[in-house]
């Protein structure tokens, strides 16, 4: 079986799971923030939502240079599942494309000329692609606690789902 089959497989698993997730973030919480320092549920949620269609398209060339990062906020509920929907599908499409031997090159994170991360592709897809994406959708599923939003199940019961009993 070819690597990227079993990514696929995971990535079309997850994406349920974290549209479960984006359907419960309240349009009028948008703006909230659970800290000073932290980003609002709208630009977190947006990143959960758009990870990985950038991150797939980010990894098909050996490198990216670290623009300043800026996180836009979604300005409405239904902008996170279109922005997801027409991520996983984008991701899916670039990820299909990859062979083993693609996915074995090594990929590198610079800041101009300095190098700042280099691992062969397919870690860089399992790293900052979908661990990435499930630490900030862990996070998201913390502002959804807070703001006293039943959490979905997640990868199992949660305090406000059971999806077994």
């Amino acid at each position: 079986m070819p690597i990227i089959d079993s990514i696929l497989m995971e990535l079309d698993q997850e994406a349920a799971t974290t549209r479960r997730v984006l359907e419960r973030v309240p349009e009028a919480s948008l703006t909230w923030k659970p800290h000073a320092k932290s980003m609002s549920l709208g630009q977190l949620a947006l990143h959960v939502a758009s990870t990985p269609g950038q991150v797939a398209e980010i990894v098909t060339s050996d490198s990216y240079d670290v623009p300043e990062f800026t996180q836009p906020a979604a300005k409405t509920s239904a902008e996170l599942l279109s922005t997801l929907d027409s991520g996983i599908a984008s991701a899916k499409r670039i990820l299909g494309k990859m062979d083993d031997a693609f996915l074995q090159r090594s990929w590198s994170l610079q800041r101009g000329n300095q190098v700042l991360f280099s691992a062969p592709r397919v870690g860089v897809i399992r790293t900052i692609l979908l661990n990435h994406w499930y630490h900030h959708r862990g996070q998201l599923s913390v502002y959804l606690r807070l703001l006293e939003v039943p959490v979905p199940s997640i990868y199992g019961p949660s305090a406000d789902e059971n999806p077994f009993g």
